[in-house]
């Protein structure tokens, strides 16, 4: 075989081999990126199944698959070129995107929190009688896809923070892995949960006690299970948010909540023994969840009672 050929292809199986290497370090930096925006994905799941509230059961799947679409398009046509562009000319602008949106994650869940505890609802409820279904299942869907914009700025923003590929395209390979995994995983889910109580109710409706009981199961899990989920994405967001929040002021050169949210990290987990991991883990957790507690319920007091704002109608 001439030796220019025998050249070509060792060059073709360096370049294969490098490929592969590049493959393997997109999919691993994905799964490693993807895995910290579990709590904006929480709160994604938690938030969506209110959109189809107060709607008929046989246009659940086809609006939870709107908003699916909607999705889709807001990850890799809307917020992925654009984060790709920040990666590449201005980078150092991403901190402040994140923590923007941190803020943003704060004000959701303390809003949250402050009407539990009694305080003013804001923006538009789904206790008025729907008089043009049509008209009220499209606006529900703009708004799911608008709340939608926003998480999945975050869910993004957090991806590419976490990212260490050097070269766009694989960014945006791992950015799109992320987007169209975590996109699936939250409407899939919540699509399963939404369907949870209609499936429960055919079972009842069978010959078979177990069927019955199953199915009665089903039908009366179904409120505590959207409860629990509203429970854990509020606490989610404050987590998250105060959690970014505090590592990007320590990123930007403001190291005081940093210090003391790892400082009485630490000091628990020197205190615990074996369990010092998850111990510290907690109370790093729980001191963001503060940060983004007070942060928040500052942010709603600005927004509500200083310049008047009533949120979404």
């Amino acid at each position: 075989m001439p030796s220019g050929l025998v050249a070509l292809f060792d060059d073709v199986a360096v370049i294969a081999r490098a490929a592969a290497a590049s493959v393997d370090d997109i999919a691993a930096a994905a799964g490693r990126a993807g895995s910290k925006t579990a709590g904006v994905v929480i709160d994604d799941a938690a938030v969506t199944p209110s959109y189809v509230t107060g709607l008929s059961p046989a246009r659940e799947l086809p609006i939870i698959w709107a908003i699916t679409k909607g999705s889709l398009f807001n990850k890799l046509i809307i917020l992925l070129p654009g984060a790709i562009i920040l990666s590449e000319f201005l980078p150092g602008a991403i901190i402040w995107i994140l923590m923007l949106g941190g803020a943003f994650l704060c004000y959701e869940g303390a809003e949250k929190v402050l009407e539990k505890l009694g305080g003013a609802k804001h923006g538009k409820t789904v206790e008025d009688e729907i008089a043009d279904p049509v008209a009220f299942e499209k606006q529900r869907i703009a708004g799911a896809v608008r709340t939608d914009l926003i998480l999945s700025a975050e869910i993004m923003a957090i991806t590419l923070n976490e990212l260490d590929l050097a070269v766009w395209w694989e960014r945006a390979v791992a950015l799109g892995i992320v987007a169209v995994v975590v996109t699936v995983a939250v409407y899939g889910a919540v699509a399963i949960i939404v369907k949870m109580d209609d499936v429960g109710l055919h079972l009842t409706k069978q010959d078979s006690s177990s069927a019955q009981k199953l199915g009665q199961f089903l039908v009366n899990s179904v409120p505590k299970l959207l409860t629990a989920l509203t429970v854990i994405g509020t606490v989610a967001m404050l987590w998250v948010g105060g959690g970014i929040i505090v590592h990007g002021t320590h990123e930007v050169g403001f190291h005081l909540l940093y210090n003391i949210a790892h400082g009485a990290e630490y000091a628990v987990a020197g205190a615990t023994g074996a369990l010092s991991g998850i111990a510290g883990w907690f109370t790093y957790a729980a001191i963001s969840a503060a940060v983004g507690l007070v942060l928040g319920a500052v942010i709603a007091f600005v927004l509500h009672k200083v310049i008047g704002y009533e949120g979404a109608h």
